[in-house]
């Protein structure tokens, strides 16, 4: 089929009195959207905008604690077309806080109220109408760079599915520099994350988590992440686990029967794998055997390896023999 069919074809489809009357619904339909946007665009609403705030002329042996970069909430009352621009344009520029100018020398520099509303009506249109501003003033925090290193902890919940268990977390990085007042330094002993609600995790969960701020503490970095690890649950047992006398009184030795006794376990099967008899240590006192004498000696656990659950020997009580 040559050019001219097709155009032909196209134009017979286009200009058919059916698809004629939906091509007219459809033009009044669309001037009939842009006359209710033009309405709508020209009423006045309230409108809470975001405006970025920098601090500038920072000396470069300050470190500005409360972050480089804050924000601003601003309500503003205009017309719609107005607020648009602040929405999805870039009509509103940061707010430029001189660090000289509002530092107080103690660690701490405020922006007043009155200061902070004229630098924001300063920022808008002459038709825009001030409602309120949040935060009421701005403050903020630095110091000389005193800083430490602390490790992280995820807060919230993260829960394995049934028949599974949380075999491994790992952090990336697992510690984070702070950098604050003196006071808040020596206060500080780890930083934890916004809060985590995961539940029915049945495969490694690899997640990148913002740290929960904490006022005049800065952050490098700012978010981690972070791997939690699952393993499926299984119910096990490990034999040839030596019973171990202490307390012996020298040239004496204690000889138990049976001399290795299982314990048995619940555990995930990775981690199963790994073990030996030698993670666990089972012990008989000779104090309290002097002190209750019998026929038979109690026995413990003394020592076993993390990851395991319902720990628990096949006996608690083994015969046995004093020699001298």
């Amino acid at each position: 089929m040559n050019t001219k069919g097709v155009i032909k074809i196209i134009r017979n489809f286009l200009f058919s009195k059916t698809n004629r009357e939906f091509l007219i619904f459809l033009f009044f339909l669309a001037l009939s959207g842009t006359f209710w946007l033009m309405m709508t665009l020209n009423e006045n609403y309230e409108q809470e905008v975001l405006i970025p705030v920098h601090y500038v002329d920072v000396p470069k042996n300050i470190v500005v604690t409360s972050g480089e970069t804050d924000t601003v909430r601003v309500t503003v009352s205009d017309k719609g077309i107005i607020l648009a621009t602040y929405l999805f344009g870039n009509e509103i520029t940061p707010i430029r806080i001189d660090f000289k100018t509002y530092s107080h020398g103690n660690g701490q520099g405020i922006v007043s109220q009155a200061e902070l509303k004229r630098m924001v009506v300063n920022k808008l249109a002459a038709s825009s109408k001030f409602v309120n501003v949040k935060p009421e003033r701005l403050v903020f925090y630095y110091n000389n760079g005193e800083k430490k290193r602390v490790p992280i902890k995820y807060s919230g919940q993260v829960l394995p599915a049934d028949l599974y268990y949380m075999a491994e977390v790992k952090y990336d990085p697992d510690s984070v520099t702070i950098f604050a007042s003196r006071e808040k330094l020596d206060s500080i002993n780890d930083v934890h994350t916004e809060s985590l609600n995961y539940t029915d995790v049945r495969d490694t969960l690899n997640i990148q988590a913002q740290l929960r701020r904490i006022a005049g503490v800065k952050m490098v970095p700012e978010a981690v992440n972070i791997s939690f690890r699952t393993d499926v649950l299984t119910e096990t047992s490990i034999g040839n686990i030596p019973i171990k006398g202490i307390n012996m009184p020298e040239g004496k030795v204690l000889r138990t029967f049976p001399a290795k006794v299982r314990v048995r376990f619940v555990t995930g099967i990775s981690r199963y794998r790994q073990m030996s008899p030698n993670d666990f240590e089972v012990i008989a006192d000779y104090n309290e055997i002097e002190k209750n004498p019998s026929s038979k000696c109690n026995i413990k656990l003394s020592r076993v390896p993390e990851g395991i659950t319902r720990v628990k020997l096949d006996t608690t009580q083994v015969e046995y023999l004093i020699e001298e």
